[in-house]
This record gives structure tokens, sequence and C-alpha cells, in this order.
């Protein structure tokens, strides 16, 4: 068959078949108008490819030129936007292949020597996925900066902290703040974890038993940068395991997941706070919508969005669970679809981070390089809540114990104080002196200064507490290990 009828027919197998395949069949197997993203790993991978052929004799160093000025002008079109992506070519890897073709002739042809597409899409997506990661990373990084700016700046504001959404203990709300830091702080970790796993390289696997060729596979590894910490190259060491695994996606979806669930939390708070029930943060206008009937509402639309993106994110993680569970070994066409919810985890978890680094901590002011305008904080507000609920009730326990009672008999004796509040429509700090002394008769004057806020907010002055000065702690150890 002539080269004029390999591209009309468009498939790198023709040879073989009587028939050429149905349009709708096409349609329905082509990926490339998703997976085009992945040009620049392809690139990238066959240019490292390719100077390993060449290191190894395999191909000459003429042919190696050719592959490289064919790369390049590759990439050149498809950054201006000129590239022909063609559906009879189904995928990324066969439009590139054939471009290169006609660019470099029998050169180009000789590119594919020694691989399969089998372990070229599996390095491909590794790649584009690892890159993707460092990006992700750093978002995680400026999110937690910017709710750490935000913590530093309301170390002393109280908040109510709350249990089954009731009125519990008092807190600042910097250490709520700071509680989302450490969640975004493992998710940070899991995403090197991950990146760590998602770094091995499968290429030289072939399509699913290794190759014949003498391939220097370390060399494409250390190419890609595909090392450990001490440089040493990172491989897939089973050709059968590095063409099919898919592992290393599900794995990231899932982290990409709990990253989410820890956003939608967040969501959910800067809901209820931004409600007039609550009143105790704004959000800046451009992150709201109002109403197309209800003039007077301010709709927290893109918390809201973020904590509804969180299930479709989830979703994507069990589609993938759900691809891999069936496939016998090697490589299967299942595994086109791992691409599509791959790629919307990436985009949603990337746009989500970017929205929330800006609506929390603000716009970035040049000048300063500090960001400004994110949300605020109405610190009246949240002190009034929590002068309601008896929040110092565990204070007033922690108060008689150290005056020698059992802590259980502490806990009855504060449930009758708070009983007697209750009836006078007062809080335990009201009560006056004498009302608290018939309670137990250890109770002194004293007695107010840990049933105040403040006091029981300076209280719990441990690793870990809510007092300012532990606070104030927490947040130096964060400046230190976080970027800028």
């Amino acid at each position: 068959m002539s080269s004029n009828q390999l591209d009309k027919k468009s498939e790198a197998w023709s040879a073989l078949f009587s028939e050429p395949m149905s349009e709708l069949v096409k349609r329905y197997t082509a990926s490339v108008f998703f997976d085009q993203r992945l040009w620049q790993a392809d690139v990238t991978g066959s240019l490292a490819h390719a100077d390993m052929l060449a290191a190894q004799g395999i191909i000459s160093d003429a042919d190696h030129q050719s592959i490289q000025k064919g790369l390049g002008q590759i990439q050149k079109e498809i950054e201006a936007g000129q590239f022909d992506w063609k559906l009879d070519l189904e995928d990324v890897h066969l439009n590139i292949e054939a471009r290169l073709t006609q660019l470099a002739g029998d050169a180009g042809k000789r590119l594919h020597t020694g691989r399969s597409r089998n372990d070229q899409v599996a390095t491909d997506v590794r790649l584009w996925l690892r890159d993707e990661i460092d990006v992700i990373s750093g978002l995680l990084a400026e999110l937690q900066g910017a709710l750490v700016d935000v913590a530093e700046q309301n170390i002393d504001v109280i908040l109510p902290g709350f249990t089954h959404l009731q009125v519990a203990q008092p807190v600042s709300f910097a250490h709520h703040l700071l509680a989302y830091v450490e969640m975004f702080a493992r998710d940070a970790e899991r995403m090197g974890d991950v990146r760590r796993r998602t770094n091995r390289l499968p290429l030289g696997s072939a399509a699913l038993a290794g190759t014949t060729y003498p391939l220097d596979r370390e060399r494409v590894a250390r190419t890609l940068g595909m090392v450990d910490d001490q440089g040493v190259a990172q491989l897939c060491q089973n050709s059968l395991d590095g063409v099919s695994d898919r592992d290393f996606a599900i794995e990231f979806c899932s982290a990409a997941s709990l990253t989410m669930v820890h956003v939608s939390r967040l969501s959910e708070e800067l809901i209820l706070w931004m409600s007039q029930n609550f009143g105790f943060v704004r959000i800046a206008d451009r992150f709201t919508t109002g109403s197309s009937i209800m003039p007077q509402k301010k709709n927290p639309d893109v918390p809201e969005l973020a904590r509804g993106k969180t299930g479709r994110v989830v979703g994507h993680l069990m589609s993938l669970i759900t691809l891999m569970k069936g496939q016998p070994l090697a490589y299967n066409k299942d595994n086109q679809e791992d691409k599509e919810p791959l790629f919307d985890v990436v985009d949603t978890l990337k746009d989500t981070l970017r929205i929330f680094v800006e609506m929390i901590g603000g716009e970035l002011n040049p000048a300063s390089g500090k960001r400004e305008g994110g949300i605020t904080v109405n610190a009246q507000a949240m002190e009034a809540a929590a002068q309601k609920g008896f929040a110092t009730a565990t204070d007033l326990a922690d108060y008689l114990v150290k005056k020698g009672l059992p802590f259980r008999d502490a806990h009855e004796t504060v449930a009758k104080a708070v009983k007697a509040a209750t009836s006078h429509n007062c809080d335990l700090s009201e009560l006056p002196l004498s009302v608290l002394q018939e309670f137990h008769p250890s109770i002194e004057k004293d007695v107010f200064d840990c049933l105040s806020l403040r006091g029981s907010l300076n209280a719990r002055n441990t690793l870990g507490g809510t007092a300012p000065a532990q606070i104030k702690i927490q947040i130096a150890r964060h400046r230190d290990r976080l970027p800028g």
C-alpha cells in the first residue's frame, strides 16, 4: 500500500483490514479532540526517545536531527493554533506522528522504533499529570498562605466554636482558619506522594512484553526528569504493569477528592457565616450573584458551586476505579476512558483553588506584593454569638476541678448552673457570685476570669490550643514552611 493510500485510510494498521472503519465507529473510538492537550508531553517524550535511539545507534544522527527539526516545527504549529488536528488520525499520538512523517519522511517513521502507543500514552499521561501536580501544589501553598494571612490579622477575634452546629466553646477565628491550613497542608503532602509514584517511566515497555531493541530506558528517564531525590532513574519495572497501570491517576483523583472535600467544608462554613443569621463574614461582590426576583439578595455562588463540584470530582474517582476493576492484563481500549475524568478533575481542582486563593486572600497588589480585598470579618458579630449558648461552661467545670471536685461532679454542678442561667435568661458570667456559690461554696470571685471569653481562650495555652500565644507559634511555623 502506498503512503498516499495510508494517509487516506489514516490507520497505522490498515494493511491487515479489507474495509475502512465506519464513520460511527471512527467518532466513537477517537480521542483526539480531548487528548490533544497531551501534545506537549508527547513531543517531550518523543524527543527523549529519539535522543536515546540515536545514542544507542538504533537510528542515525541524520534521522535524529530530522526528527528534532520536525518536532520543533510541530510545536510551533500547535502553539500558533495552526496544527491541523484530524479525526481520521484518532488521537494526539497518530496526529503528531503523521505530521512528523510529512516533515521528516522516513526519519519520522523510525521514531516509533522500540515503542508502542501503549507505553507512549502511559508516558504522556504521567508527564502531563506530573506537571499539573506541580501547579496544584503551588496553588495549595498559595491558599494556605492566604488563610495564614487572614488568621494573622484576626488572632484576637473570638468565634463561637461549634459541635453539632451548636455553640460549644469560644475559639479564636485565627485558630479556626488554621485548622484548614492543616488540612490543605496534608493535601499538599498527598500530592507530593502521588507525584513520586507518577514520576516513573513506562516507555520501553512497548506493547506489553518489552522490546528486542537495546534501549537505554534509564537515559530516557533522566532526560525526562523521572528521577528520585538522589537522581536515580525511576522506571516501571514490569512491562505488563507499565502499559496497563492507571493507579497513579486513581491515586491522584483520590488526593484531589480529599482536597475538594476540605474546600467543600470551608465553603459550607462561608455560606453559613455569610447568611444574615450569622453575619460573621462578607466576601467581595465579585464572588457573589444577585437574585432575579429578590433585589436584596447576595448569593454565595462560588462557595456553593465549589461544594457542588466536589461531588463531580468524587464521581470521577469512582469512574476511574470502576474503569479499572475488571481489566485483565495488559492494555485494553477501556483505558482511553481514563483521560476525560482525569482532565476534568485537574481542571476543576485548579480552577477551584485559584478562585479560593483570591476569594479568601484578595487580589495581589503588585506594588506591595501582598493580597488585598479578601474576606471581611465582622468581629463584633462573632463575639456576640460566642456569648450565647454558655460557651464557657466547660471552663467553669475545669475551675471546680482545680478546686478539688472530681470532673463528673463538677460537670453535674455546672449543668445545674446553666439551668439556672437559662431560667434567668442570662449567661453564666452574668450570674451574681452569690448565686454561683449556691452551686458550690468553693466558687470565688476569680471565677469570672475563667467565665470570660478571652479568659477561656488564654487558658488553653497548650500545643494545638486556641490561646493567642499558641496561634502565634503556629503562624510562625506555617510561615517557615510555606514559600515566600
